[in-house]
């Protein structure tokens, strides 16, 4: 993609929670390769569907039959769209000692382009609902944690693949496994804590599908679905790919979804992005709904992460975004 950028400064002020916290913000208005009428349509209904569907399979919790069939439903659905699909296998322990069968998803859109960007969501869901007050000890639905993620990439693939205009660039869908399982909160505590989590990232970014695979950049959503859901800029991803959040942000507000895409830094989470950054060597940036303010959705490891929180508006503002960015490439 070329570079051209009609830098705009706009001084915008923001209120903390304690009133007395103000950042000064530049907002870059970027110089688009691609207009958004040739950009195929992002059908919001569909998403929606994938995400039901995804939820009608029961939680996607390792080692059950649910999980066994949504992965096998996920695999049809990409392979119904024409992208080539390959499964890692592989099997890695829980903080609790529990033995996880995994399986990392990988579809591929135009396998033999050289520049490659990679679009990635985790699949699983939590096997407690460590937030909640009630039926604490069993699994969530993960409407929003863990299937609106992947609904969005699926829809984005779906139009990829019936657009007339397709991109020249190759694009890699990777759904994680075991992204969900850390210890509960009752358990926290300790310098190992993050190593429970995102499980099939660490074992991707060690053990990549393609021998020295590269990619030019990735963007990770995770509950990209809920109402009243806004996005800032993740500590993790400015520091490992500040160019690229910057150009995902300022696409956002150019076609028109400022309110969900907040233009102030947030603090840094433990997600996908980290190994694929710190191991793998591929900026990857992290499209998640996360306060500074207020931290999680009242949802987050409860039961309330069912269909209930899912929000159309908030589906299209980040899958109209990342299809805009990735035809922009």
């Amino acid at each position: 993609m070329k570079n051209n950028l009609v830098w705009a400064i706009v001084l915008l002020w923001f209120l903390g929670a304690c009133g007395d916290h103000k950042s000064e913000v530049v907002v870059e208005e970027p110089q688009v390769e691609v207009a958004l009428s040739d950009v195929p349509v992002f059908n919001v209904d569909s998403a929606y569907q994938y995400i039901q569907d995804q939820v009608d399979f029961g939680p996607r919790v390792p080692n059950t039959e649910s999980h066994k069939a949504t992965a096998a439903w996920l695999q049809d659905k990409f392979k119904s769209f024409g992208l080539g699909v390959e499964v890692q296998e592989f099997e890695a322990e829980a903080y609790d000692g529990k033995k996880l069968e995994l399986m990392n998803i990988i579809a591929s859109f135009n396998p033999s382009a050289k520049k490659r960007v990679i679009l990635a969501a985790h699949w699983d869901t939590r096997r407690i609902a460590d937030k909640d007050t009630e039926r604490i000890n069993e699994p969530i639905d993960g409407a929003n944690d863990g299937a609106s993620g992947v609904g969005v990439l699926l829809e984005i693939a779906r139009s990829i693949s019936n657009a007339e205009l397709k991109p020249d660039i190759g694009i890699d869908f990777i759904l994680f496994d075991g992204e969900d399982d850390g210890k509960p909160e009752s358990a926290k505590g300790g310098t190992d804590d993050a190593k429970w989590w995102c499980l099939g990232s660490q074992y991707w970014s060690r053990n990549p599908h393609e021998r020295g695979y590269a990619a030019y950049y990735g963007i990770l959503v995770d509950m990209v679905g809920a109402k009243g859901a806004r996005f800032y800029k993740e500590g993790v991803s400015q520091q490992y790919a500040k160019g690229i959040v910057t150009k995902v942000w300022n696409f956002a507000h150019s076609i028109g979804h400022s309110d969900f895409f907040q233009m102030r830094d947030s603090h840094a989470i433990t997600d996908d992005h980290i190994p694929v950054n710190e191991i793998a060597r591929i900026p990857m940036i992290d499209i998640i709904d996360y306060s500074p303010d207020f931290g999680f959705g009242r949802y987050h490891h409860k039961h309330s992460d069912n269909m209930e929180v899912i929000d159309k508006r908030t589906l299209k503002a980040v899958g109209e975004t990342v299809l805009f960015t990735i035809y922009q490439e």
